[in-house]
């Protein structure tokens, strides 16, 4: 296949500029060097890691892939620390930021010589990140799975606003699922897609076969943006949506909704596969996956549709 050159694939050191979400309970060293591999960029996704486990997937993921990957780290994370230090011990080549004040770390990250991104869901705080130092950001929308912003601002919306407004590459998120929202996301402006959904569904990812099949049989309004008086969250509709739509439709307080989800809801979902109890975060573009693919699979199609759609748009002009 074709490769590209660009800004993305120059800073990370791959082939196709197409980047795996780091999603907890589904981004391990599996998932990571699988994409990795293919040629994009792998993730592990640390969010829900102890630092000894982390230092596990890190080790098997250097053992598994010769290729570039990285380590997405929430910001709010209460054992920052151990983190930053198991990162740069094992010389982790790339890290991305979510979930916090980028100027908190970026500097320290890049002085041990680690390239830095820092996902965003609006022009406000990709500027922030543009003035902490980051390498590159990557502009979530809100089509996305999982946390999400609260300005619920769409992918279509916010990757222009956020091109046009700094200096740095821009990742595109949300919503992409294949080579022809890959494509309509360059259009945009961006010069890489990070896709969360496609590589949660895949052989590797570290997901159970349970919310895997789930994914799959998902349908157009099957997710829904959550939770926004506490932390927005995209989940499947299940018993446990239902719980939270009924307690937020009568007025529950903060208090009584942080319980709902202090049951370790996402891993009981997503890991473990409790589709009733659990918490099934998930993106839009779940309507659009309907098989269960490799990582490799994902990457190789994306980037032929991709060229594909590019051959057939440059046609009509």
């Amino acid at each position: 296949m074709n490769t590209m050159e660009n800004r993305v694939t120059k800073l990370f050191n791959i082939k196709y500029p197409i980047v795996q979400g780091g999603m907890v309970w589904c981004s391990g060293w599996k998932l990571a060097s699988a994409v990795s591999n293919a040629g994009g960029l792998g993730i592990i996704g640390a969010g829900s890691m102890h630092p000894e486990i982390l230092l596990e997937h890190i080790q098997k993921c250097k053992q598994a892939t010769d290729a570039p990957f990285a380590v997405n780290i929430p910001l709010l994370y209460p054992e920052m620390d151990n983190l930053i230090s198991i990162i740069i011990e094992n010389k982790v080549p790339i890290v991305f930021t979510s979930a916090g004040n980028p100027k908190a770390w970026t500097s320290h990250l890049k002085e041990q010589g680690i390239t830095v991104v820092h996902v965003v869901s609006s022009v406000k705080f990709a500027l922030k990140a543009e003035a902490a130092g980051v390498d590159a950001i990557v502009a979530e929308g809100f089509e996305a799975g999982g946390h999400n912003g609260r300005e619920e601002t769409t992918t279509m919306c916010l990757i222009p606003e956020v091109s046009k407004a700094v200096n740095i590459p821009v990742i595109a998120a949300g919503g992409i699922g294949g080579g022809k929202s890959m494509l309509a996301a360059f259009a945009l402006g961006a010069e890489g897609v990070q896709m969360g959904s496609a590589f949660a569904a895949t052989v590797e990812s570290s997901a159970s076969k349970e919310f895997k099949e789930e994914v799959i049989k998902a349908k157009e309004g099957d997710t829904s943006l959550t939770l926004k008086a506490v932390t927005p969250v995209r989940l499947l509709k299940n018993d446990f949506y239902s719980r939270v739509k009924e307690a937020e439709d009568r007025g529950a307080s903060k208090e009584e909704l942080r319980e709902l989800l202090a049951k370790r809801r996402a891993k009981k979902g997503i890991f473990e596969g409790d589709l009733i109890e659990g918490e099934l975060e998930i993106g839009q573009v779940s309507a659009s996956i309907d098989s269960l693919k490799t990582a490799s699979e994902v990457v190789k199609d994306t980037w032929e549709e991709f060229l594909d759609e590019r051959k057939r748009i440059s046609s009509l002009f």
